[in-house]
Parts: structure tokens; C-alpha cells; sequence
């Protein structure tokens, strides 16, 4: 394997975590994935993001902290690398389109003093997804809290990715379309992800 630690990403509903059980299963990989049922505040978030915007980004960011401290310090010789379903980074994404100003700015300044400490990843994998696509999915899985996320609530944090993206300039960040992949159903479509975790990138954005 070319790569040590693996990260797919996407907006809400893009299927990440479906990916990384399957290329973890492919390939006898360390899973890392992010437990968003856990969130107390995620319901009450979609109900009114002004008032629970900040608890509920503090408590994503140190659970995603947690996760990433205790598995990837836990070596295991059975297992050839790692895969997370989530970057860490996302923490800060999400935190300029769902806080205030002074919120921001302090969980920014949270988020400065954790980050250095936490391994980056060695490849990114984006979901690229149209915002159809996404409430599709989100629809399909039938989680009640999220049955009423606007699409321009979607359009504004895949946007908010990609434009992140483009300051990553020691990191390689492939973008999947996915409206012209279904890796689920077509195995032709899957081994062409798996490829991908033995093709070398060079930092920066690379489009598939």
C-alpha cells in the first residue's frame, strides 16, 4: 500500500462512510469512523443553528480529536493502514458557515492549538456530489433530524470544501464526481476507487 493514512470526505450524504467500510474490508485497514449519533446537540442544530451552532461543532471537534489521538497511536501489526470517514479540518469548515463571528473566532483558536498535534492525512478522497444527489441519499437513510437541511445549506458547505482545498498545497486531494461513479453497484466503478490507493499524486487537487 502506497499510502499509511487515508481520509475520504464529502458533504452530508455523499456516501463516505459506505467507501471507507469497503476499502477498509478491500484492504484489512485500521477504520476510523465519525459518530455523529452521539451529538446531543446534532438534533436540536437543525432546529435552530444560531442557538446550538456552537455546541455542536465544539462537541464534533473533540470527538473527532479523541478518535484520531487513541487510533492512530494504537499500532496494530494486522492491519496494513488506516482510513477515516472524516478530515479533521472539517471541524473549522464547518464552523465558519454555522457560527458567529465571536464564535468563530474562538473556536478557531481552539481548533490552532489542537490541530498541529494530530497526523495528517497522507491522501484525501472528496466526494463530489450535485446537491440532487445529496438530499437523495440524506432521504434514502432516513434520518429524521436531517430530512429538512435546504439544498443551499448543502451547496454552501461543498463549496466551503473546495475552496479549503485549494490552500492545501502539501496535501493530495482527489475529487470523485460521484454522479458518475456508483461503486456500491458496479464493481468496475469500485476497482477504479481501489486503484486509486496505489497511484501516487503529487500535492494539490487532482479531478477523476
Amino acid at each position: 500500500m502506497r499510502y499509511n493514512f487515508i481520509t475520504i470526505e464529502g458533504t452530508i450524504g455523499a456516501g463516505k462512510t459506505t467507501l471507507a467500510n469497503m476499502l477498509a474490508k478491500e484492504f484489512n485497514a485500521k477504520l476510523i469512523l465519525e459518530e455523529f449519533e452521539n451529538n446531543p446537540f446534532l438534533p436540536k442544530f437543525y432546529e435552530d443553528k444560531a442557538r446550538y451552532g456552537f455546541p455542536v461543532e465544539l462537541y464534533f471537534m473533540a470527538e473527532r480529536f479523541q478518535h484520531l489521538k487513541k487510533l492512530l497511536s494504537e499500532a496494530d501489526i494486522f492491519k496494513t493502514f488506516t482510513i477515516a470517514d472524516f478530515l479533521f479540518q472539517k471541524s473549522l469548515i464547518f464552523a465558519q458557515q454555522n457560527l458567529s463571528d465571536d464564535e468563530e473566532k474562538l473556536y478557531r483558536m481552539l481548533f490552532d492549538i489542537i490541530n498541529p498535534s494530530l497526523p495528517k492525512p497522507d491522501l484525501i478522497l472528496y466526494l463530489y456530489a450535485p446537491v440532487e444527489k445529496l438530499l437523495e441519499n440524506i432521504k434514502k437513510r432516513g434520518r429524521s433530524y436531517e430530512q429538512h437541511i435546504e439544498p443551499e445549506y448543502l451547496d454552501k458547505i461543498q463549496s466551503a470544501y473546495l475552496s479549503y482545498f485549494k490552500t492545501l498545497t502539501n496535501q493530495p486531494i482527489v475529487l470523485l464526481n460521484c454522479s458518475q461513479l456508483n461503486w456500491v453497484d458496479n464493481t468496475t466503478h469500485y476497482r477504479q476507487v481501489v486503484e486509486l490507493l496505489h497511484t501516487p499524486f503529487e500535492p494539490g487537487v487532482h479531478y477523476l
